[in-house]
């Protein structure tokens, strides 16, 4: 493999420890997310660990030059290896230096046709993603391109909402600001210097949002992940945390991300007492236009085809599933 080596982590502490050489990988690999970041699948897996560790790392000297975070789940029809992140990353991936991306993929892919599956899953693969050019031999697989719709806005360098929100949706928002403003003082604040506090608001809001209606997403073991997560995140420049104030009671929150030319709106909430308010939809558009004054050309409101994400403006966007078979384990 021109002089690169493979590596089967099976062990979570040498897993860890591969977070300074996996965030220059992450900084250099085009397609990445951060969702592929060590902030975010380092406490997932601390957090949920659901199988057996089996990350593929290729090492080009001591340069990190590939990484499939990868883990076998055992269950009664064989095993399967399965994307570390799986469920609540909205984008999954394998990282390759991009100088070294053909050798490194014939590398992943040589150390994963060793180990025991009878099933690969890569699912929430972005049209972008590495993993779609990967190829498996002696295996069958399936590709699914229609996964998982992810609304996007295109921002264009659009600072002030109006070439790229839809006329009817700034009318609402401007009258969504004047019955705020008719309550109280209105002030929208950044929280990713106190995660933890953000963390609290976010979760007794997000809670608010969906008693008696289901769909939330913030299970016990979920909160336990975003405490691990979010400080990384926010220390490396990643989060976007924005809480308002009407009136000083904070009754919405917004937990999101900002990485190169992308933001991405990942959770929220508001306190139903405030719906004639909007304060959601004020919340994603002080994260529009932010995330627009940071360079953003895209903001992608991620999986879901929640109505809201349309009035925005924004438009389908799909992940594709990689699916490899095989009948027998080596």
């Amino acid at each position: 493999m021109g002089g690169l080596r493979t590596e089967i982590i099976r062990d979570p502490g040498t897993f860890e420890d591969l977070e300074p050489c996996w965030w220059q990988l992450w900084g250099r690999s085009i397609s990445a997310t951060p969702f592929q970041s060590p902030a975010w699948l380092i406490p997932w897996w601390r957090t949920f660990a659901p199988g057996d560790l089996t990350a593929i790392a290729v090492w080009s000297g001591d340069e990190l030059a590939g990484l499939a975070p990868l883990y076998i789940e055992r269950h009664d029809g064989g095993q399967r290896l399965l994307p570390i992140g799986i469920s609540l990353s909205d984008y999954l991936d394998i990282l390759c230096a991009p100088e070294l991306e053909a050798e490194t993929e014939a590398a992943i892919a040589e150390a994963a046709l060793s180990l025991e599956w009878s099933q690969w899953i890569l699912p929430d693969l972005s049209a972008d993603a590495i993993s779609l050019s990967l190829e498996l031999p002696n295996a069958e697989e399936r590709r699914f391109m229609a996964h998982a719709a992810c609304p996007v806005l295109l921002l264009d360098g659009d600072r002030t909402l109006a070439r790229s929100v839809p006329a009817r949706r700034r009318r609402q928002l401007r009258r969504a600001e004047r019955a705020a403003r008719q309550r109280g003082a209105v002030i929208v604040s950044r929280g990713e210097s106190d995660p933890q506090t953000f963390l609290d608001r976010l979760i007794r809001l997000h809670g608010a949002r969906w008693t008696g209606h289901g769909g939330g997403v913030l299970s016990d073991t979920a909160v336990e992940f975003h405490r691990r997560a979010l400080p990384r995140l926010a220390d490396n420049g990643l989060a976007r945390c924005l809480t308002i104030q009407i009136d000083g009671a904070v009754v919405g929150a917004y937990y999101g991300f900002h990485h190169r030319d992308r933001a991405y709106a990942y959770l929220g909430g508001f306190d139903p007492a405030y719906a004639d308010e909007s304060p959601g939809a004020i919340l994603i558009g002080h994260a529009i236009t932010g995330a627009a004054s940071e360079g953003a050309l895209e903001f992608d409101f991620l999986r879901g085809r929640e109505g809201y994400k349309y009035g925005w403006g924004a438009k389908d966007r799909w992940t594709a599933q990689k699916v490899w078979t095989r009948s027998a384990s080596p």
